[in-house]
């Protein structure tokens, strides 16, 4: 049987315990601050023409900032030029983020709106190892909160004893190959990595 509406789709579960309605917040207070200022990877959800994209973004914790209370900066680094969510926030502002911080069971959730600003005094803030972003988001919140830990604790993710010892899918030189149908030498992983540290900035 297919569900769709939510009456129905709410039947199907519990309500809500109040405190996890209760605790969206549409400024960050200090627990939010402190949060963002110790991950060092966020997950980017924007929506386009194609549909939804999901995008990884990482750097040292606190990458980044709190410009103010409904206010955050994400700068771009160097990446694969697609510029997926960046070309989609141009038709669609509004975006989702996930803050996840090593060893931390618990995540961060916030929704909001992006506009891609290139300031040069909102570059300069944003610099990374003397290297100012090619853009920065720059990011209205609408909403923020806590999430569990189920998710994380069901997945074993911070837990070493869950993880693989041996790589379980291709690497990136493999899969690359045959995703783009290309012939030639695949690139050994260290050469990649090493390539790769080079134009982290």
């Amino acid at each position: 049987m297919r569900i769709t509406d939510e009456t129905a789709l709410r039947d199907l579960y519990d309500v809500p315990l109040e405190r996890s309605v209760a605790k969206e917040l549409t400024t960050l207070d200090d627990h939010c601050r402190a949060f963002i200022a110790a991950s060092p990877f966020v997950i980017l959800t924007t929506s386009g023409p194609q549909g939804l994209d999901v995008t990884p973004r990482g750097d040292a914790p606190g990458f980044i900032e709190v410009e103010d209370g409904t206010h955050l900066l994400l700068p771009d680094r160097p990446g694969n030029n697609r510029l997926d969510a960046l070309t989609n926030i141009l038709g669609d502002p509004r975006v989702g983020l996930l803050f996840l911080i090593p060893g931390v069971r618990e995540t961060l959730r916030i929704r909001g709106r992006a506009e891609i600003r290139v300031d040069p005094e909102v570059l300069e803030r944003c610099e990374a190892r003397g290297h100012p972003p090619i853009s920065v988001l720059r990011i209205a919140i609408d909403c923020a909160f806590i999430h569990c830990a189920k998710s994380v604790l069901r997945s074993g993710l911070w837990s070493p004893e869950t993880w693989p010892q041996d790589r379980p899918v291709a690497t990136m030189s493999e899969m690359m190959r045959d995703h783009a149908a290309q012939d030639g030498p695949l690139e050994p992983e260290d050469e990649m990595i090493a390539r790769y540290k080079s134009v982290l900035y």
